[in-house]
């Protein structure tokens, strides 16, 4: 369910955008998905439809998730990060970009996020692991403030949507977590990307910050 923006960054350049990925780089991703996107609007499909099952297909895998087969979770994780960004496509090629559409796909996107990292602190407490829960949790936290940053600096007119791991890597990173924990049994691989998650979630939460920060301060002309 990926945003439907209203800004643009002016650099495509990583080191100005403190990103994993860059502006442009999002954008050819996005342009892969469109010819999906489209074909699913010609079947019947609205935007908001499409972000209904996207959130779906994360239930699914919180499921899975929660059932302890983490290499499938995972599985179905990478195909609903393929079908994450086919809402805000169809909504932007259809000239159907609403308010409430990108309020709706925000919502559920929080939603999913609470899903997945609830199922893996289940998963972990069955199987008696603390730090797995512990460190889920800070990640569920952390990850939340990063979009609580956002979403404050935007009701002060600053549209602050970069940082080193935005919602996209830190999705990447959780899937691997999984993928290698499910395949391995060895469980410390999705600690270690749990850790991984928490850790860029806090610099990009600073980076925000800074950036709000810097954008609201009145510069100070010598007279």
């Amino acid at each position: 369910m990926a945003k439907r923006p209203t800004t643009k960054s002016s650099s495509g350049k990583r080191v100005t955008q403190g990103s994993l990925l860059t502006t442009s780089e999002r954008t050819k991703i996005k342009r892969i998905g469109e010819p999906i996107a489209l074909l699913l609007g010609r079947i019947g499909f609205s935007p908001d439809a499409l972000t209904l099952v996207g959130f779906g297909i994360v239930l699914i895998a919180t499921a899975q998730v929660a059932l302890g087969n983490w290499a499938v979770a995972a599985g179905i994780l990478i195909a609903g990060t393929l079908f994450d960004g086919l809402d805000g496509t169809l909504a932007r090629a259809t000239n159907r970009v609403t308010a409430f559409g990108a309020f709706f796909d925000s919502s559920l996107d929080r939603a999913a996020e609470a899903a997945i990292y609830s199922g893996i602190v289940y998963s972990a407490a069955v199987i008696g692991d603390v730090h797995i829960v512990t460190a889920a949790t800070l990640a569920l936290g952390i990850g939340s403030l990063v979009s609580y940053v956002r979403a404050r600096g935007e009701g002060l007119g600053v549209s602050a949507h970069g940082g080193i791991a935005q919602r996209a890597e830190r999705a990447i990173v959780l899937i691997l977590g999984l993928l290698a924990a499910g395949i391995s049994a060895e469980t410390n691989y999705l600690l270690y990307a749990l850790l991984i998650i928490v850790a860029l979630s806090a610099v990009t939460v600073l980076q925000r910050i800074l950036f709000i920060r810097a954008a609201l301060t009145p510069v100070r002309r010598r007279a």
